[in-house]
């Protein structure tokens, strides 16, 4: 039986899940914890990070592509139905881990894996049941999601669909906050309520004011509800790397393992 930690890293193709994946990883070896990355994305092609499972030793997407004469949408869910049937493999390349491992799993782009398909959700259930904490990263672009209250409302709502579906401890990481020019500005949109942003958004004028209505009823719900909540991560900032690792770490219930270790640890120190 295996047993550990991990982060099931989810979002939209091209919101920064393998950079969110390398800055963790990186994080996490400065601060004497080994993270580990699994590449669960047959469409890969490459990343940054250090790759120590690898999906396409498996299955990938070209392959599929090439031998079923699948197109790419229909070829990247063969390929996770072929993962979900063969998780043997992904438990035997787990089982190389240390005991109370830390995994990272970057995930396919494809958002209806989560948004309204089980298959990502059966693969989650199959990694829980060996003993692993898993919480989902939701990851979102800031420079898209910022940009006009309807993207704000937009993702918000795909991260609640994919919330219900995968069923797991959940945190929505806006990421590229380093290409956002005004920090100040972006503060303030991130401090504010969605119905604050709806009312003020100044373009709402070009809008049918049914729709623009529409926005305001859904912004009032994630308000009224709390249901959403952004964390922001700039990769050039230490302490925003250090601030979410801590927040996911909490999700996953990885400091109440890890205490005891940094507490003597700290106690060491003291001692020297």
């Amino acid at each position: 039986m295996s047993s550990g930690f991990g982060q099931l890293v989810i979002g939209p193709a091209g919101s920064g899940k393998s950079t969110y994946c390398y800055y963790m990883q990186e994080h996490g070896g400065l601060n004497r914890k080994t993270v580990k990355v699994c590449n669960l994305d047959p469409a890969a092609e490459n990343f940054k990070y250090t790759c120590d499972i690898d999906v396409r030793d498996l299955i990938s997407l070209e392959d599929v592509m090439e031998e079923l004469e699948y197109g790419p949408n229909g070829g990247l869910i063969y390929c996770m139905e072929y993962l979900l049937e063969n998780m043997d493999w992904l438990h035997d390349e787990i089982c190389e881990f240390a005991e109370d491992s830390y995994i990272i799993f970057d995930c396919p782009g494809q958002i209806e894996l989560y948004s309204h398909m089980t298959i990502m959700t059966q693969i989650t259930n199959k990694i829980k049941s060996w003993g692993y904490n898993l919480c989902a990263v939701f990851c979102c672009d800031a420079t898209i999601s910022m940009s006009h209250s309807n993207n704000f409302i937009s993702n918000s709502l795909v991260s609640l669909s994919t919330m219900m579906q995968i069923e797991l401890p959940h945190l929505n990481v806006l990421t590229k906050c380093d290409l956002i020019e005004d920090k100040k500005g972006m503060e303030r949109i991130m401090d504010s309520d969605p119905t604050q942003l709806i009312s003020n958004d100044k373009e709402a004028s070009k809008f049918n004011k049914k729709y623009h209505g529409l926005n305001s009823v859904i912004a009032n719900v994630l308000e009224d509800f709390s249901l959403i909540r952004f964390v922001s991560l700039d990769v050039t900032d230490e302490e925003s790397i250090e601030r979410v690792m801590n927040e996911v770490d909490m999700l996953v219930q990885y400091k109440d393992y890890a205490l005891p270790d940094d507490a003597a640890y700290n106690l060491q120190d003291e001692e020297g």
